[in-house]
């Protein structure tokens, strides 16, 4: 397999990028390479600074770097020597597997859909984040995570076929429950989207439990979070604040005298778990499902710890063909829409026709 990542995306590249990579070259089978794209000089440079003097880690110069301050489209489209349009290109072209960054969301979002162009019979691909709960347990998947901000009844099924498959296959859970983000768990609760939603999700063969509230986000009440990417995005970054204000209250807390101190020294492991369980950077990155070819968008704060979490979970988005598998079944999913909006279509006309005679 061959991994390619982009050396100057992210606010701590090129640094945090290659000693992740350094870090996860020596994890990966012997037959497994990455390539980094980004100035030459500059990426050969690093990996000297990080001990790395092996062939398993290549480099494609790409001396260009889209920042997060210019228009997406325009962006990728003038500026192809930057280190995501290179990436995708090799990707597209078959001279990489994955391709992993921690730059623009905007232009990596952009590029995935003009230069890998999204998988047939998908209406609009999706941002799909892990979603850290609390207690030990093994974290969600929020879908939208904000790709899509505006979204239809169809694009929500879509996220949620989608976002079963990736969980499924990469994080191991066979026959993953699904849930819908509403404003309360009665059925005849939301919004026109949200009702229209939850109809096509209980005729389907997901897992579906039905509506949830976002209160019980972080009690890991379903493994698959389904909902348009303004909300979803929103519930991501209020939880990432809202942890990251609890464990400064508790900084705080333990810092007030020489007894909450000692406390603190006593519960230094459990407060260790704590952070870690509401760490994004232990989960790796998001992967844009619905493309024609794996792509993977980290956290512009990923340090190396991410960079490293992410390349190890690339390895079975591609192994276990999760593009492949969504291509199919919402390829079948999308010819059946067809068979029944022809059906319906038949239908009416026939109705017409008889009130007519």
């Amino acid at each position: 397999m061959k991994i390619i990542l982009d050396g100057m995306g992210g606010d701590h590249a090129p640094d945090a990028i290659i000693e992740g990579a350094v870090q996860a070259i020596a994890m990966l089978k012997e037959s497994d390479e990455i390539c980094i794209t980004g100035p030459e000089a500059l990426i050969r440079e690093k990996l000297r600074k990080y001990g790395y003097h092996g062939k398993r880690i290549t480099i494609c110069d790409a001396p260009d770097v889209i920042t997060n301050e210019e228009a997406p489209v325009m962006a990728v489209r003038s500026k192809k020597e930057s280190s995501i349009v290179k990436g995708l290109n090799l990707v597209k072209h078959g001279e990489g597997d994955v391709f992993i960054s921690a730059g623009s969301t905007g232009a990596l979002l952009a590029g995935g859909l003009l230069i890998l162009g999204r998988v047939k019979g998908i209406d609009r691909p999706t941002l799909a984040a892990v979603y850290p709960v609390l207690g030990g347990l093994p974290p969600s998947l929020i879908t939208d995570a904000g790709a899509n901000a505006e979204c239809r009844a169809r694009n929500l099924f879509e996220f949620a076929v989608m976002g079963s498959i990736y969980m499924e296959k990469v994080m191991n859970r066979p026959n993953p429950t699904v849930g819908l983000v509403n404003l309360g768990t009665e059925k005849e609760k939301g919004t026109t989207l949200t009702k229209d939603a939850y109809a096509l999700l209980e005729r389907s063969d997901l897992n579906f439990i039905g509506n949830i509230e976002t209160r019980e986000l972080q009690s890991a009440v379903c493994d698959v979070i389904v909902t348009d990417g303004f909300t979803g995005n929103a519930c991501i970054k209020l939880s990432e604040g809202i942890g990251l204000t609890v464990l400064r209250l508790a900084k705080d807390m333990f810092m007030t005298s020489p007894k909450t101190k000692l406390a603190a020294l006593m519960m230094k492991d459990q407060l260790s778990d704590l952070k870690r369980q509401l760490d994004y950077k232990e989960y790796g990155g998001a992967p844009v499902l619905g493309l024609n070819k794996a792509l993977l968008k980290m956290h512009g704060s990923s340090d190396a710890l991410a960079v490293q979490q992410t390349i190890m979970k690339a390895v079975p988005y591609v192994e276990e063909g999760v593009v492949e598998t969504i291509a199919e079944a919402l390829g079948n999913r999308a010819r059946t829409l067809r068979d029944e909006e022809k059906s319906a279509e038949q239908e009416e006309q026939s109705e017409q026709k008889k009130e007519e005679e």
